[in-house]
């Protein structure tokens, strides 16, 4: 013991210090092992389950936590951590998982007919849809806090537990409300069987499929947009045949485009889910295919957009997420219904690159065409998109939300206001339509527009200014062309405070690039250019889907001037001319 005023010795001083250290270092050094023990299993685990849903028949997507109650098709039992397929819609805990996809079969994509000569119901038990009723008795199913009743993945009918032994045993599976958009199991494994596999013969085997049936291709690229697509086409899994359903950020969309060579010529519809780059995308793997009057006929195109809040083309059909829809319409397929057909213009764009070969007498060319279908512009937006894209492809996990994409674009948009990089464009571009040179005021962008929608939904061509202008469409065989003054006025433009400057109407645009680099862009797709000469000429039409939905104030104003004033899109287009509108 020591008294006070006793020296207590070095020795145990020291102790208290070390022992005051070990505590806090362990108390720093546990935590961090257990965190990186278990991020290694989890990793690790995550490997494990990558591996098996590769390998699996099922499309199994795992989740933390299920938005509604749900519960495991093998055990019964309630689960918030698990795995579900969006095929099928089994779902299973972790510990069950492996068995489900041993013992639970998926959608099979083909297979015979049945033994009535028609196709029997798949029905998968529990976890049916909210508000669903018993295709029997017709009251609800679903509503007890357990796994009970049945759904089949093909026709989406409900059945209670007790009903299902009233079913007639021969009742079979129509598709449901949805068999004229789906490829039936029996029609591919009939197609499988056939030796020659002629157009003829597809025709014959469509005759078991109904009258009217125009099966839909959905072709989605997850990487636009804000990380919509996956969870988009589980939903057209549940309701279409998975083998309708392809990611372009897997597979190339003419490899996915091989499939129309096995159904009926001309009676393919393929739906386009991503942004304008997308559609294009899509549309020139259709050319290079030769589909259009080529193998198998051209399939039917209908464009609609969910994930990206820039895309121009999908607000025009009327197919994009914030449009208005129709009052009878519930969910995705049935707006694929209430369309009509519509041709809309795609242009070939030259671009003829002067080299730097010495002596400049002698300078080389180097041609590169590229395909226009909504829009092409040089100027502050494409510098926009141009820092977009560069900054998007190095940190691709930042820009996955609309609102942050929309707040880099603004940023963006804001430094150019003060750097001004693309000022006295008049004096380094010249602009020709139709032959004739254009007198160009003090711009700073050229936008060069085949739609009348521009930058997420701004109507370029019409604006709001009172005076007269030609109208708008896409099967006419012109371009509108028009200028603005910088990203502030691009701004302003967007919210309809200000319009841009009508340079005019065209069947050929040339531009010639005379010094210097420019920020250039294609239908979102952007590039820095050097001196050149571009031409953009008529290339081919497409046919595309016009959403017919409710529309709103403007696009009533736009549809009463378009009866006023223009045919309709089955009419022909407009005869070849001089440059008109001009401002």
């Amino acid at each position: 013991m020591y008294k006070e005023g006793d020296e207590v010795p070095d020795d145990c001083g020291s102790r208290e210090e070390w022992t005051l250290l070990f505590w806090t270092s362990l108390a720093v050094i546990v935590p961090v092992i257990i965190t990186l023990w278990c991020s290694a299993q989890r990793s690790k685990r995550k490997t494990h389950m990558k591996d098996f849903f590769r390998k699996s028949k099922h499309g199994w997507h795992y989740t933390d936590l299920f938005n509604k109650p749900t519960y495991c098709c093998v055990c019964s039992q309630h689960i918030l951590q698990g795995a579900f397929c969006d095929c099928c819609g089994v779902c299973a805990d972790e510990q069950c998982l492996r068995r489900a996809d041993r013992i639970l079969l998926c959608k099979e994509i083909m297979a015979p007919c049945g033994p009535g000569g028609g196709m029997e119901h798949r029905w998968v038990r529990g976890n049916v849809p909210l508000a669903s009723y018993c295709a029997v008795c017709r009251q609800q199913c679903g509503t007890q806090p357990k796994l009970c009743d049945f759904r089949c993945v093909w026709c989406q009918n409900t059945v209670h537990d007790d009903c299902m032994a009233s079913l007639p045993d021969a009742d079979q599976c129509e598709l449901g409300e949805f068999h004229s958009l789906i490829i039936p199991p029996h029609y591919l494994y009939q197609v499988n069987k056939l030796r020659r596999r002629q157009p003829e013969e597809y025709s014959q085997l469509a005759s078991c499929c109904g009258s009217g049936w125009t099966p839909v291709l959905v072709l989605a690229n997850t990487r636009s947009g804000n990380n919509m697509g996956e969870a988009l086409l589980g939903e057209f899994r549940t309701v279409l045949n998975p083998v309708q359903v392809f990611d372009l950020s897997e597979l190339n969309p003419s490899k996915a485009l091989q499939l129309c060579t096995l159904l009926p010529p001309g009676s393919v519809r393929v739906l386009v889910c991503g942004g304008d780059g997308t559609v294009g995308w899509v549309l020139d793997a259709i050319d290079t295919m030769k589909l259009k009057g080529g193998v198998r006929g051209t399939p039917e195109r209908s464009l609609w957009n969910r994930f990206s809040g820039t895309s121009s083309m999908p607000r025009w059909s009327k197919w994009t997420g914030g449009s208005v829809r129709c009052s009878h319409c519930d969910n995705n397929d049935q707006h694929i219904h209430c369309s009509f057909r519509s041709g809309k213009c795609r242009w070939l764009q030259k671009a003829c690159t002067f080299g730097n070969q010495r002596p400049l007498t002698h300078m080389k060319r180097t041609a590169q065409v590229l395909s226009m279908n909504n829009y092409f512009s040089v100027g502050p937006d494409a510098l926009m998109a141009l820092n977009f894209h560069t900054h998007r492809r190095e940190n691709a996990s930042f820009f996955s939300s609309r609102i942050v994409n929309k707040t880099v674009y603004f940023l963006y948009g804001t430094k150019d206001c003060l750097v001004q990089e693309c000022k006295d464009l008049d004096k380094r571009i010249e602009l020709e339509l139709d032959g004739e040179r254009v007198a160009l005021p003090s711009l700073e962008g050229i936008i060069v527009c085949n739609i009348g929608y521009w930058g997420g939904g701004c109507r370029l061509w019409e604006g709001m200014g009172d005076e007269p202008c030609p109208p708008t469409r896409l099967d006419d065989g012109l371009l509108e062309v028009v200028g603005v003054f910088g990203s502030f006025h691009c701004a302003q433009i967007q919210v309809k405070l200000a319009n841009p400057v009508r340079l005019g109407q065209a069947h050929t645009v040339r531009l010639v690039l005379k010094s210097s680099k420019m920020p250039m862009q294609v239908d979102g797709e952007p590039w820095a250019q050097g001196p050149c000469t571009i031409t953009i000429t008529h290339k081919t039409q497409a046919l595309m889907l016009y959403h017919s939905a409710e529309q709103t104030d403007d696009d009533d104003d736009e549809s009463s001037a378009s009866e006023t004033e223009s045919p309709t899109p089955h009419d022909s287009p407009r005869p070849p001319g001089p440059a008109s509108a001009r401002a």
